[in-house]
């Protein structure tokens, strides 16, 4: 394959991945082609990383999470970008980000021993919310009487903290408590640009000071 027929697909997954405003993997972005021009696994995986290189020094990055490749703001400028959204970023509690956090680290994992751990009942908003954002799903049932659900997490929380994998989460014996992991898994994100506000069925309530959570933006 000559250079001009590289640039190209470079060029398309460019505009793809910005029409898409979510991660491509490099499968999604082989089928954009035609079956007689389809480029190979290795030349969209070179590709892709010309358009890595294309992106040094500019305001956006292509950045590779669990789901794919996806173009996003660079994090230094996000407090600019974040001037153009009226609505202020979603809010998650501490006992939010805590369990997530136990959910990561200790998965699959019952709602009970959640609490155990936290020594608290652990609210069904939360178990919802997480559900509701496809940050954790229940992967089977502990063979336990009740047989209580599991829960682990998914895709989509990797691609919302900035992750490609479970292993860039912060090693645990660099952490200290539970908040403190779940201040760790923050510093993973990127200032959250969303349109809409907290949800109306927040779990805000059970703690006193929620903290702010920073998202990847994505550029559409």
């Amino acid at each position: 394959m000559n250079s001009d027929e590289l640039v190209k697909i470079q060029a398309i997954a460019e505009a793809a991945l910005l029409a898409a405003g979510k991660p491509l993997s490099v499968e999604q972005l082989r089928d954009l082609f035609l079956e007689s021009e389809r480029p190979t696994r290795q030349v969209m995986e070179q590709a892709m990383e010309l358009l890595g290189n294309a992106c040094e020094g500019r305001g956006f990055e292509l950045k590779q999470v669990a789901s794919g490749y996806r173009l996003q703001v660079r994090e230094e400028f996000a407090p600019w970008v974040a001037r153009l959204f009226e609505e202020k970023p979603q809010r998650y509690s501490r006992a939010l980000l805590e369990t997530l956090a136990l959910i990561a680290y200790r998965q699959p994992i019952t709602r009970g021993e959640i609490e155990e751990i936290r020594g608290v009942t652990v609210s069904s908003n939360i178990i919802r919310t997480l559900l509701e954002r496809e940050w954790v799903r229940v992967v089977g049932h502990r063979d336990v009487p009740g047989r209580p659900a599991m829960y682990a997490t998914t895709k989509q929380f990797l691609d919302y903290f900035n992750l490609a994998g479970l292993d860039e989460l912060p090693a645990l014996s660099e952490v200290r408590d539970l908040e403190e992991i779940g201040r760790e898994i923050e510093k993973n994100m990127q200032g959250e640009i969303e349109a809409d506000g907290p949800s109306p069925d927040s779990e805000a309530a059970e703690v006193q000071e929620p903290v702010e959570s920073p998202s990847e933006q994505t550029i559409h």
